[in-house]
Protein backbone atom coordinates (compact mmCIF):
# COMPACT_ATOMS: atom_id res chain seq x y z
CA UNK A 1 0.00 0.00 0.00
CA UNK A 2 1.28 3.33 -0.68
CA UNK A 3 1.68 6.14 1.75
CA UNK A 4 1.41 10.31 1.30
CA UNK A 5 3.99 12.16 1.36
CA UNK A 6 4.71 14.35 4.20
CA UNK A 7 3.84 17.90 3.97
CA UNK A 8 6.15 20.65 4.19
CA UNK A 9 5.93 22.39 7.37
CA UNK A 10 3.32 22.07 9.76
CA UNK A 11 0.02 22.33 7.27
CA UNK A 12 -0.82 18.65 6.17
CA UNK A 13 -2.34 18.30 2.73
CA UNK A 14 -5.84 18.02 2.10
CA UNK A 15 -5.30 16.10 -1.35
CA UNK A 16 -2.70 13.93 -3.07
CA UNK A 17 -2.66 13.08 -6.69
CA UNK A 18 0.74 10.82 -7.76
CA UNK A 19 1.55 9.60 -11.20
CA UNK A 20 -1.54 10.04 -12.07
CA UNK A 21 -2.78 8.13 -15.92
CA UNK A 22 -5.61 8.00 -17.99
CA UNK A 23 -6.06 6.89 -21.09
CA UNK A 24 -8.99 7.31 -23.34
CA UNK A 25 -10.29 4.75 -26.23
CA UNK A 26 -8.64 5.74 -29.77
CA UNK A 27 -5.23 6.74 -28.07
CA UNK A 28 -6.05 9.63 -26.35
CA UNK A 29 -3.86 10.44 -22.88
CA UNK A 30 -5.27 13.00 -20.98
CA UNK A 31 -3.14 12.84 -17.98
CA UNK A 32 -0.13 11.39 -18.47
CA UNK A 33 1.74 11.25 -14.96
CA UNK A 34 0.59 14.06 -13.39
CA UNK A 35 0.97 15.31 -9.37
CA UNK A 36 -0.62 17.55 -7.98
CA UNK A 37 -0.14 18.69 -3.76
CA UNK A 38 -2.96 20.07 -2.03
CA UNK A 39 -2.41 21.61 1.29
CA UNK A 40 -5.67 22.36 3.65
CA UNK A 41 -7.17 25.47 3.51
CA UNK A 42 -5.50 27.08 0.43
CA UNK A 43 -7.07 28.26 -2.70
CA UNK A 44 -4.76 25.82 -5.01
CA UNK A 45 -5.05 26.86 -8.46
CA UNK A 46 -4.90 24.45 -11.57
CA UNK A 47 -3.89 26.55 -14.34
CA UNK A 48 -3.58 25.11 -18.12
CA UNK A 49 -5.09 25.38 -21.57
CA UNK A 50 -8.18 23.89 -23.02
CA UNK A 51 -7.40 20.15 -23.49
CA UNK A 52 -4.47 20.26 -20.79
CA UNK A 53 -6.48 17.56 -18.43
CA UNK A 54 -7.39 19.80 -15.74
CA UNK A 55 -11.26 18.60 -16.04
CA UNK A 56 -9.53 14.58 -16.55
CA UNK A 57 -7.70 15.08 -12.95
CA UNK A 58 -11.03 16.26 -11.34
CA UNK A 59 -12.96 13.82 -12.20
CA UNK A 60 -10.81 10.81 -11.49
CA UNK A 61 -9.98 12.50 -7.98
CA UNK A 62 -14.29 12.94 -7.82
CA UNK A 63 -14.81 9.49 -9.04
CA UNK A 64 -16.23 10.33 -11.78
CA UNK A 65 -13.34 8.51 -13.79
CA UNK A 66 -11.06 5.49 -12.79
CA UNK A 67 -7.09 6.44 -12.97
CA UNK A 68 -5.29 3.80 -15.19
CA UNK A 69 -2.50 4.20 -12.94
CA UNK A 70 -1.74 6.28 -9.59
CA UNK A 71 -2.47 6.96 -6.02
CA UNK A 72 -4.58 9.30 -4.81
CA UNK A 73 -4.80 10.61 -0.77
CA UNK A 74 -7.19 12.71 0.45
CA UNK A 75 -6.29 13.71 4.37
CA UNK A 76 -3.88 11.22 4.15
CA UNK A 77 -5.90 8.54 3.46
CA UNK A 78 -5.59 6.40 0.40
CA UNK A 79 -8.30 6.61 -1.66
CA UNK A 80 -9.84 5.15 -5.10
CA UNK A 81 -13.33 6.44 -5.52
CA UNK A 82 -15.64 4.42 -6.98
CA UNK A 83 -17.93 7.20 -7.75
CA UNK A 84 -18.92 10.74 -6.43
CA UNK A 85 -21.10 9.34 -3.34
CA UNK A 86 -17.87 7.72 -2.26
CA UNK A 87 -15.89 11.01 -2.88
CA UNK A 88 -19.29 13.42 -1.40
CA UNK A 89 -19.11 10.99 1.51
CA UNK A 90 -15.44 11.17 1.87
CA UNK A 91 -15.70 15.67 2.33
CA UNK A 92 -15.34 16.23 -1.13
CA UNK A 93 -17.47 18.20 -3.84
CA UNK A 94 -17.62 19.69 -6.89
CA UNK A 95 -19.07 22.40 -9.49
CA UNK A 96 -18.85 21.53 -12.56
CA UNK A 97 -18.24 23.84 -15.88
CA UNK A 98 -21.78 22.44 -16.95
CA UNK A 99 -23.95 22.31 -13.78
CA UNK A 100 -25.43 19.30 -12.52
CA UNK A 101 -29.20 20.86 -11.27
CA UNK A 102 -32.76 20.36 -12.51
CA UNK A 103 -34.20 23.40 -13.95
CA UNK A 104 -37.76 22.77 -12.95
CA UNK A 105 -36.89 21.98 -9.26
CA UNK A 106 -36.77 24.96 -6.51
CA UNK A 107 -33.31 25.95 -5.27
CA UNK A 108 -34.22 23.98 -1.99
CA UNK A 109 -34.80 21.19 -3.84
CA UNK A 110 -31.65 21.11 -6.16
CA UNK A 111 -29.21 21.36 -2.90
CA UNK A 112 -30.76 18.42 -1.09
CA UNK A 113 -31.09 16.07 -3.64
CA UNK A 114 -29.30 12.43 -3.26
CA UNK A 115 -28.79 14.03 0.82
CA UNK A 116 -32.59 12.61 1.55
CA UNK A 117 -31.73 9.34 3.31
CA UNK A 118 -34.06 7.09 4.29
CA UNK A 119 -37.03 9.43 5.29
CA UNK A 120 -40.08 8.78 3.40
CA UNK A 121 -41.60 11.99 4.08
CA UNK A 122 -39.45 14.98 3.02
CA UNK A 123 -39.60 17.78 5.26
CA UNK A 124 -39.97 20.81 3.16
CA UNK A 125 -39.89 23.77 5.77
CA UNK A 126 -37.31 22.01 7.59
CA UNK A 127 -35.08 21.68 4.51
CA UNK A 128 -35.80 25.20 3.20
CA UNK A 129 -35.10 26.67 6.33
CA UNK A 130 -31.73 24.64 6.83
CA UNK A 131 -30.48 25.80 3.21
CA UNK A 132 -31.74 29.81 3.99
CA UNK A 133 -29.35 29.54 7.19
CA UNK A 134 -26.48 27.88 5.46
CA UNK A 135 -26.91 30.82 2.63
CA UNK A 136 -26.64 33.21 5.22
CA UNK A 137 -24.04 32.10 6.78
CA UNK A 138 -21.65 32.38 3.32
CA UNK A 139 -23.54 35.22 2.27
CA UNK A 140 -24.89 33.10 -0.52
CA UNK A 141 -27.89 35.46 -2.10
CA UNK A 142 -30.20 32.54 -2.95
CA UNK A 143 -33.97 32.15 -2.33
CA UNK A 144 -34.63 28.64 -1.29
CA UNK A 145 -37.89 28.41 -2.54
CA UNK A 146 -36.98 29.83 -6.74
CA UNK A 147 -37.34 27.75 -9.39
CA UNK A 148 -33.79 27.21 -10.62
CA UNK A 149 -34.67 27.80 -14.69
CA UNK A 150 -36.04 31.36 -13.34
CA UNK A 151 -32.13 32.21 -11.91
CA UNK A 152 -29.25 33.63 -13.69
CA UNK A 153 -26.59 31.45 -14.24
CA UNK A 154 -24.48 33.20 -11.33
CA UNK A 155 -27.32 32.57 -9.11
CA UNK A 156 -27.45 28.69 -9.98
CA UNK A 157 -23.59 28.54 -9.61
CA UNK A 158 -24.21 29.62 -5.79
CA UNK A 159 -26.81 26.72 -5.76
CA UNK A 160 -23.90 24.20 -7.04
CA UNK A 161 -21.56 25.73 -3.88
CA UNK A 162 -24.97 25.67 -1.66
CA UNK A 163 -25.36 21.21 -1.94
CA UNK A 164 -21.65 20.83 -1.70
CA UNK A 165 -21.97 22.76 1.38
CA UNK A 166 -25.16 20.85 2.39
CA UNK A 167 -23.62 17.94 2.04
CA UNK A 168 -20.85 18.47 4.07
CA UNK A 169 -17.79 19.13 1.91
CA UNK A 170 -14.49 20.52 3.29
CA UNK A 171 -12.65 20.24 -0.19
CA UNK A 172 -14.50 22.26 -2.71
CA UNK A 173 -13.41 22.16 -6.60
CA UNK A 174 -14.67 24.02 -9.00
CA UNK A 175 -14.10 23.50 -12.65
CA UNK A 176 -13.59 26.97 -14.91
CA UNK A 177 -16.27 28.61 -12.32
CA UNK A 178 -16.27 32.32 -13.98
CA UNK A 179 -16.55 30.94 -17.12
CA UNK A 180 -20.24 32.61 -17.86
CA UNK A 181 -20.28 35.11 -15.26
CA UNK A 182 -20.80 38.67 -15.19
CA UNK A 183 -17.15 40.60 -13.79
CA UNK A 184 -19.94 41.65 -10.39
CA UNK A 185 -20.31 37.90 -10.49
CA UNK A 186 -17.33 36.88 -10.28
CA UNK A 187 -16.31 39.33 -7.45
CA UNK A 188 -18.92 37.59 -5.71
CA UNK A 189 -17.51 34.10 -5.94
CA UNK A 190 -14.19 35.13 -5.13
CA UNK A 191 -15.87 36.42 -1.78
CA UNK A 192 -17.84 33.34 -0.97
CA UNK A 193 -14.47 31.34 -1.82
CA UNK A 194 -12.51 33.59 0.58
CA UNK A 195 -15.20 33.07 3.40
CA UNK A 196 -15.22 29.39 2.82
CA UNK A 197 -11.06 29.11 3.32
CA UNK A 198 -11.33 31.65 6.70
CA UNK A 199 -13.92 28.52 7.70
CA UNK A 200 -10.93 26.15 7.07
CA UNK A 201 -11.80 24.95 3.72
CA UNK A 202 -9.92 23.51 0.50
CA UNK A 203 -10.73 24.80 -2.37
CA UNK A 204 -9.23 23.56 -6.27
CA UNK A 205 -9.71 26.24 -8.91
CA UNK A 206 -9.55 24.59 -12.60
CA UNK A 207 -8.83 28.16 -14.53
CA UNK A 208 -6.84 29.01 -18.06
CA UNK A 209 -7.31 32.71 -17.33
CA UNK A 210 -3.82 33.94 -15.71
CA UNK A 211 -5.70 37.55 -14.08
CA UNK A 212 -7.82 35.03 -11.69
CA UNK A 213 -4.68 33.46 -10.63
CA UNK A 214 -3.51 36.60 -8.55
CA UNK A 215 -7.25 37.19 -7.68
CA UNK A 216 -8.04 34.17 -5.74
CA UNK A 217 -5.51 31.57 -5.21
CA UNK A 218 -2.45 30.85 -2.40
CA UNK A 219 -0.14 28.22 -5.19
CA UNK A 220 -0.88 27.17 -8.56
CA UNK A 221 0.16 23.68 -10.44
CA UNK A 222 0.28 24.30 -13.93
CA UNK A 223 -0.60 21.34 -16.41
CA UNK A 224 0.64 20.93 -20.10
CA UNK A 225 -0.38 18.29 -22.16
CA UNK A 226 -1.37 16.29 -19.60
CA UNK A 227 1.66 16.21 -17.53
CA UNK A 228 2.88 18.61 -14.20
CA UNK A 229 5.03 21.19 -15.51
CA UNK A 230 5.22 23.39 -12.20
CA UNK A 231 3.52 24.09 -8.88
CA UNK A 232 4.11 27.97 -7.88
CA UNK A 233 3.48 29.91 -4.72
CA UNK A 234 0.96 32.78 -6.24
CA UNK A 235 2.73 35.73 -4.42
CA UNK A 236 6.35 34.81 -5.87
CA UNK A 237 5.30 33.93 -9.54
CA UNK A 238 4.31 36.13 -12.39
CA UNK A 239 2.27 36.09 -15.24
CA UNK A 240 5.18 35.83 -17.79
CA UNK A 241 6.58 32.85 -15.86
CA UNK A 242 3.02 30.91 -15.64
CA UNK A 243 1.88 31.42 -19.19
CA UNK A 244 5.49 30.35 -20.68
CA UNK A 245 4.78 27.36 -17.90
CA UNK A 246 1.30 26.82 -19.66
CA UNK A 247 2.35 26.91 -23.19
CA UNK A 248 6.21 26.27 -23.17
CA UNK A 249 7.13 28.98 -24.71
CA UNK A 250 7.77 32.52 -23.79
CA UNK A 251 4.97 34.90 -24.28
CA UNK A 252 4.59 38.33 -25.72
CA UNK A 253 1.84 39.94 -23.70
CA UNK A 254 2.25 43.11 -25.92
CA UNK A 255 -0.38 43.48 -28.57
CA UNK A 256 1.05 45.64 -32.02
CA UNK A 257 -2.32 46.08 -33.19
CA UNK A 258 -3.03 48.27 -36.44
CA UNK A 259 -6.10 50.16 -37.39
CA UNK A 260 -8.54 47.58 -39.89
CA UNK A 261 -9.45 48.11 -42.90
CA UNK A 262 -13.34 46.51 -43.04
CA UNK A 263 -14.81 46.27 -46.82
CA UNK A 264 -18.27 46.20 -47.80
CA UNK A 265 -21.22 45.62 -45.49
CA UNK A 266 -22.19 41.86 -44.93
CA UNK A 267 -24.98 42.47 -42.04
CA UNK A 268 -27.49 45.01 -40.93
CA UNK A 269 -29.35 45.50 -38.38
CA UNK A 270 -32.01 48.64 -38.19
CA UNK A 271 -34.74 49.19 -35.53
CA UNK A 272 -34.62 45.80 -34.22
CA UNK A 273 -36.90 45.48 -31.45
CA UNK A 274 -37.87 42.33 -28.99
CA UNK A 275 -40.90 42.78 -26.85
CA UNK A 276 -40.92 41.29 -23.02
CA UNK A 277 -43.65 41.09 -20.41
CA UNK A 278 -45.68 44.02 -18.86
CA UNK A 279 -43.78 46.80 -21.23
CA UNK A 280 -40.59 45.70 -20.80
CA UNK A 281 -38.55 45.38 -24.13
CA UNK A 282 -36.03 42.59 -24.46
CA UNK A 283 -33.90 44.17 -27.47
CA UNK A 284 -34.21 47.82 -28.51
CA UNK A 285 -31.80 48.61 -31.20
CA UNK A 286 -31.81 51.64 -33.55
CA UNK A 287 -28.78 50.32 -35.60
CA UNK A 288 -25.68 47.72 -35.60
CA UNK A 289 -23.36 46.49 -39.08
CA UNK A 290 -20.82 43.87 -39.95
CA UNK A 291 -18.36 44.59 -42.43
CA UNK A 292 -16.57 42.14 -44.73
CA UNK A 293 -12.83 41.58 -43.01
CA UNK A 294 -13.90 43.12 -39.44
CA UNK A 295 -14.54 41.35 -35.91
CA UNK A 296 -17.29 43.51 -34.38
CA UNK A 297 -17.65 43.04 -30.11
CA UNK A 298 -20.86 42.94 -28.75
CA UNK A 299 -20.10 43.65 -24.72
CA UNK A 300 -22.58 43.89 -21.58
CA UNK A 301 -23.81 42.54 -18.30
CA UNK A 302 -25.30 39.53 -19.00
CA UNK A 303 -29.34 39.98 -19.28
CA UNK A 304 -28.95 43.08 -20.91
CA UNK A 305 -30.24 41.96 -24.58
CA UNK A 306 -26.62 40.48 -26.25
CA UNK A 307 -28.32 37.05 -26.88
CA UNK A 308 -31.71 38.64 -27.73
CA UNK A 309 -29.33 40.17 -30.65
CA UNK A 310 -27.71 37.78 -32.05
CA UNK A 311 -30.63 35.55 -32.14
CA UNK A 312 -32.49 37.93 -34.24
CA UNK A 313 -29.22 38.46 -36.23
CA UNK A 314 -29.25 34.90 -37.25
CA UNK A 315 -32.88 33.87 -37.61
CA UNK A 316 -32.62 32.06 -34.52
CA UNK A 317 -35.66 34.33 -33.13
CA UNK A 318 -37.63 36.29 -35.05
CA UNK A 319 -38.13 40.08 -33.80
CA UNK A 320 -41.10 42.44 -33.10
CA UNK A 321 -40.21 45.26 -35.55
CA UNK A 322 -37.42 46.11 -37.85
CA UNK A 323 -35.31 44.60 -40.50
CA UNK A 324 -32.46 42.34 -41.04
CA UNK A 325 -30.46 42.42 -44.45
CA UNK A 326 -27.78 39.84 -45.02
CA UNK A 327 -25.56 40.67 -48.15
CA UNK A 328 -27.80 42.83 -49.69
CA UNK A 329 -31.22 41.04 -49.31
CA UNK A 330 -34.00 41.03 -46.61
CA UNK A 331 -33.84 38.45 -44.55
CA UNK A 332 -36.25 39.56 -41.82
CA UNK A 333 -38.20 36.82 -40.34
CA UNK A 334 -36.36 34.14 -42.28
CA UNK A 335 -35.56 31.01 -40.87
CA UNK A 336 -31.74 29.61 -39.87
CA UNK A 337 -31.98 28.03 -42.89
CA UNK A 338 -31.58 30.99 -45.34
CA UNK A 339 -29.43 32.41 -43.34
CA UNK A 340 -27.11 29.87 -43.38
CA UNK A 341 -27.78 29.33 -47.35
CA UNK A 342 -26.31 33.19 -47.47
CA UNK A 343 -22.95 32.30 -45.55
CA UNK A 344 -23.88 32.98 -41.89
CA UNK A 345 -23.46 30.76 -38.79
CA UNK A 346 -24.36 31.03 -35.32
CA UNK A 347 -22.77 29.18 -32.31
CA UNK A 348 -24.67 29.53 -29.47
CA UNK A 349 -23.10 30.24 -26.00
CA UNK A 350 -25.12 27.30 -24.45
CA UNK A 351 -22.86 24.91 -26.63
CA UNK A 352 -23.80 21.20 -24.75
CA UNK A 353 -28.04 22.17 -25.04
CA UNK A 354 -28.03 24.10 -27.85
CA UNK A 355 -25.06 23.21 -30.02
CA UNK A 356 -24.99 19.79 -30.23
CA UNK A 357 -26.29 16.06 -29.43
CA UNK A 358 -23.74 14.66 -26.94
CA UNK A 359 -24.77 11.38 -27.33
CA UNK A 360 -23.52 11.58 -31.02
CA UNK A 361 -20.19 11.09 -32.30
CA UNK A 362 -18.20 13.78 -34.06
CA UNK A 363 -18.72 13.36 -37.26
CA UNK A 364 -22.39 12.82 -36.87
CA UNK A 365 -22.61 16.21 -35.24
CA UNK A 366 -20.65 17.67 -37.98
CA UNK A 367 -23.43 16.12 -40.75
CA UNK A 368 -26.47 17.48 -38.93
CA UNK A 369 -27.95 20.44 -41.06
CA UNK A 370 -25.10 19.92 -43.51
CA UNK A 371 -26.46 16.06 -44.87
CA UNK A 372 -27.59 17.85 -48.22
CA UNK A 373 -24.72 20.01 -48.89
CA UNK A 374 -21.14 19.32 -50.24
CA UNK A 375 -19.01 17.92 -49.72
CA UNK A 376 -21.27 15.17 -47.92
CA UNK A 377 -23.96 14.81 -50.79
Amino acid sequence: MSTPVPASGNIPFAVQMHDIVKRFPGGVVANDGITLDVRQGEIHALLGENGAGKSTLMNILFGIHAADRGNIFVNGRQAAFRGPREAVDAGLGMVHQHFMLIPRFTVTENVILGSEGDAVVLDREDASRRVRELAHQYKLDVDPDARLGDLPVGTQQRVEILRALYQGSRVLILDEPTALLTPQEVEDLYGVLNRLKEDGGTIIFITHKLREIAAISDRVTVIRRGTTVGTRNTAETTPAELAELMVGREVNFKIDKTAGSPGETVLTGENLVVNGHHGHKHLDIDHIELHRGEILGVCGVEGNGQSWLVEVLSGIRNSDGGTVMLRGKDVTGANPNTFRDHGLSYIPEDRHNRGLVLDFPLWENVLLGNAWHEPFT
